[in-house]
């Protein structure tokens, strides 16, 4: 029984422990590749105001009342010739958002933008779906995308429309930056996760030569590449990486800029971000699902290299299983194992703990120093983060058996605070794995202590507390004081009702909303 448990244990140990390798090779990439990396804004040259494309800046709304209107002034501030710019709003909601995103639109109509507000009622293929309904009518050449909870950069398109100039480019992706990052410590630690994404693993593949993805927003797309890729389809949740390799397949070549700045809030509440890292994990299983056999095959005309960090790239998520069955043998390992023995320390306590943490330290420091920031910074988040990557792991573990098990699914948009807390709240049930999961990692904390297992005692509590955190945070959610819906974010809308009422919008099997429900 012991010898099988090892097994199990140093199986799942090395699995994971390819990621950390992984993760560092990304670093490394970023070093060796640098000037690459440093030179990519010349690579988009000037263009003058006479030969600038027609661009179609696309956004994306489902019920977005609190961030809606910051989203259009920040567009309406674009650094863009007026006549070349069509702005479309891409409404699905079912909510006040209606009429606050038709009058925002109605304004800039009036201030001489060519602004397009399209409402659908059934949502079909969601926000995939919102994209693709749109590009019907769309005028530009190129598509901007940008999610609700974004604020448009006035530099944004004339920054990157010259990459366009090369025929082979499909898409630029943007680096993001989060308008609430020291709201509080979940939205700091989530800032770092971002940071890593785009400042070291978009760096490093786009500095290789590797596949990287479009982001989903904040990036600009060549139309005819999205056709020629197959549109935008919904049977995933990750459309965006879906459609994003789909495109590379076909030889679509993608660039990232990551001095090009996109500003976005976070999620405030534990329940949104379990809800949205649910959804990203889901996607990325489910386009994994659907794609990976054609990218690794000889005959997808990619390199081994290439073929090699897309396995990566579209499976990083099964990490969060085997995170989970790491504890669960961690358990039984520290029972049966001897740890008077120094072997043993160096070939089980110390691994566990030195090689994760090295290869996020050194993976999160230079996502930090590349923008600025301070690496120090980075050091003192890197416990909370395992922790909370720890405590995010049941949730996401049934994500990835979701993913594995159907395509689609319904898109749970994020909520967003924007200018009023509490209008919007995801729904957080009672966190039963992981106080399990916290139980068995407390028990197991105490018996690398009792053991004599000293090394491993401090990566366990990490994940004990963050086991704790998580369920601490649902729970107080789940419990605390419901807020009632706020009319702070709303403008006076008694123009714009009266105009919504006579306009003669009619209640609809699809669920728009009836014109008394609006008066109402």
């Amino acid at each position: 029984m012991t010898i099988l448990l090892c097994v199990a244990y140093f199986s799942v140990l090395a699995v994971l422990s390819a990621y950390g390798l992984h993760r560092a090779h990304l670093v490394y990439l970023c070093w060796r590749n640098r000037d690459v990396i440093a030179a990519v804004s010349t690579l988009a040259p000037r263009v003058a105001v006479d030969e600038l494309p027609v661009v179609t800046v696309q956004l994306p709304i489902f019920n977005e009342s609190t961030v809606v209107v910051r989203l259009l002034e920040s567009v309406a501030r674009m650094d863009y010739p007026r006549s070349k710019l069509h702005i479309q709003v891409l409404d699905d909601s079912t909510d006040e958002t209606v009429v606050i995103a038709r009058a925002e639109v109605e304004k800039l109509v009036r201030r001489g933008y060519d602004a397009e507000y399209v409402h659908r009622v059934d949502r079909v293929g969601y926000k995939a779906g919102a994209l693709d309904h749109g590009l019907r009518t769309a005028k530009g050449d190129l598509i901007a995308i940008f999610d609700a909870d974004f604020v448009c950069s006035p530099d944004f398109v004339r920054a990157i429309v010259g990459h366009f100039r090369d025929e082979k480019v499909a898409c630029v992706q943007a680096r993001w930056a989060h308008l609430n990052r020291d709201a509080s410590l979940l939205t700091k630690i989530q800032g770092l996760m971002l940071d890593g994404h785009h400042m070291v693993e978009n760096r490093a593949r786009y500095g290789a030569g590797l596949l990287f993805n479009f982001s989903g927003t904040g990036g600009m797309w060549r139309r005819q590449a999205i056709a020629d890729a197959g549109g935008w389809q919904h049977d995933t949740l990750t459309e965006d990486l879906d459609l994003s390799y789909r495109a590379q397949l076909k030889g679509w070549r993608f660039i990232y800029r990551p001095d090009v700045v996109s500003p976005a809030e976070l999620p405030e509440d534990i329940a949104a971000l379990r809800a949205q890292q649910h959804r990203w994990a889901k996607g990325t299983v489910q386009t994994a699902r659907k794609l990976l056999g054609r990218v690794v095959s000889k005959g997808s005309g990619l390199t081994l290299a290439q073929r090699i960090e897309a396995a990566f790239h579209m499976t990083p998520h099964f990490a969060y299983p085997l995170m989970v069955m790491l504890n669960l043998l961690l358990l039984p390992i520290l029972l049966t194992v001897d740890a008077t023995n120094w072997k043993v320390m160096l070939l089980i306590d110390l691994p566990m703990c030195m090689g994760p943490v090295a290869s996020l330290a050194s993976f999160y420091m230079l996502a930090e120093s590349a923008q600025g920031r301070s690496r120090l910074g980075a050091i003192k988040l890197l416990p909370a983060l395992i922790a909370l990557g720890a405590g995010l792991a049941p949730h996401l573990t049934m994500a990835v058996y979701s993913g594995l098990r159907t395509g689609g699914g319904e898109f749970v948009r994020t909520p967003k605070h924007g200018n009023s807390r509490g209008r919007y709240k995801a729904v957080a049930g009672i966190p039963f794995p992981e106080l399990g999961l916290g139980l068995v990692s407390a028990v197991s904390a105490v018996m690398a202590l009792v053991t004599g297992h000293y090394f491993v005692f401090p990566f366990v509590s990490l994940f004990t507390l963050g086991y704790g955190y998580i369920a601490y945070l649902v729970m107080a959610e789940h419990f605390g004081r419901e807020v009632e819906p706020t009319t702070a974010a709303l403008p006076d809308l008694a123009e714009e009702l009266t105009d919504m009422v006579h306009s003669g919008i009619r209640p609809s099997s699809k669920g728009i909303l009836a014109s008394d429900e609006l008066a109402a």
